[in-house]
């Protein structure tokens, strides 16, 4: 069983009276663009803010979604939805969808993603996906009828991105600078997982530490039965300051790396800390980061204990 623990954040209270008939839907954006020119990449950012995301949204959908998130009973507060050439006939009503949430007084705003035809041709010729418009199979005739299909569009966007330079980092960061500058600067989620070698690997771990060098209290009678919760567990680690000299290089190299993968946009990191039974060092271990980072503003820390609670093998 994997025991885990959460940084509060604290709760928004339940709308009641005058609060639940208020206009829930602060904030709509609609992504569309030419196919192969970044949306699912622009969606992941907008998802990673919070925003509830909806793919490939047919346009007469948005009207509906969009009154359904302005009752007072929603707590969608901020959505973003992609429609584009993928819905076929039902995307050509766009424009007119785009005038009704005027007229409704619907807060919204459409993002628009291009790119050059040459850098779409490469695209498409690396994932070797099918163009939603190529009906004779040629990718270039595609993205000529989606060029033409997308004119209206493109004049009524209020901000326009060429992707055709730029990398999915890059794009990323593009749109956090420029598409949400209301977004919580510098929160990165990381998870803290001590776990066990002898219980198997750690899952989906960008970076494991292994800390069986450190003294292993199993070898105490008196000490087996705790965990690295237990500060008699750090202080037998710590009875030589190995794990005082361990510490002296592991948080230079974390505080640099932390905002390295901010800067690159990275959203959720996994620090796997491992020992022998994933009970008393790596506990300890994962423990003083949590700690240590988990105060910092620029992240939000989970820390979980993988196998802490697994009985120990004979």
């Amino acid at each position: 069983m994997e025991a885990s623990r959460r940084v509060p954040e604290g709760n928004l209270p339940s709308p009641k009276g005058e609060e639940a008939d208020r206009v829930a839907l602060t904030d709509l954006v609609i992504i569309t663009g030419f196919s192969g020119a970044g949306k699912s990449t622009a969606m992941a950012v907008f998802e990673d803010e919070g925003y509830f995301c909806v793919d490939n949204l047919p346009s007469e959908m948005i009207r509906s979604l969009a009154e359904l998130f302005r009752h007072g009973g929603s707590k969608i507060e901020r959505a973003a939805v992609v429609s584009d050439a993928r819905a076929q006939s039902y995307f050509e009503g766009l424009v007119e969808i785009l005038d009704d949430l005027r007229t409704n007084g619907v807060n919204h705003r459409v993002l628009f993603l291009e790119a050059d035809e040459q850098t779409l041709l490469t695209r498409y010729k690396e994932t070797r996906r099918r163009h939603p418009l190529a009906e004779t199979g040629s990718v270039a005739d595609g993205i000529a009828r989606e060029r033409a299909l997308l004119a209206p569009l493109r004049t009524r966007a209020d901000v326009v991105i060429d992707t055709g330079a730029l990398s999915a980092s890059m794009l990323r960061r593009k749109l956090a600078d420029e598409v949400l500058p209301a977004r919580t600067t510098g929160r990165l989620a990381i998870t803290v997982q001590s776990f066990g070698f002898k219980n198997g690997p750690a899952r989906d771990a960008d970076l494991l530490f292994d800390v069986r060098f450190l003294p292993n209290p199993h070898y105490e009678p008196d000490l087996r039965p705790l965990t690295g919760t237990d500060q008699r567990i750090v202080e037998f680690i710590d009875r030589d300051g190995a794990l005082t000299a361990f510490y002296d290089r592991l948080h230079p190299l974390l505080d640099y790396l932390l905002p390295q993968y901010l800067t690159e946009g990275k959203s959720h990191l996994v620090i796997a800390v491992g020992c022998t039974g994933g009970r008393h060092r790596s506990v300890a271990v994962a423990e003083h980061l949590a700690s240590r980072y988990g105060g910092e503003s620029d992240y939000r820390v989970e820390v979980s204990h993988r196998d802490v609670h697994t009985p120990e093998r004979r």
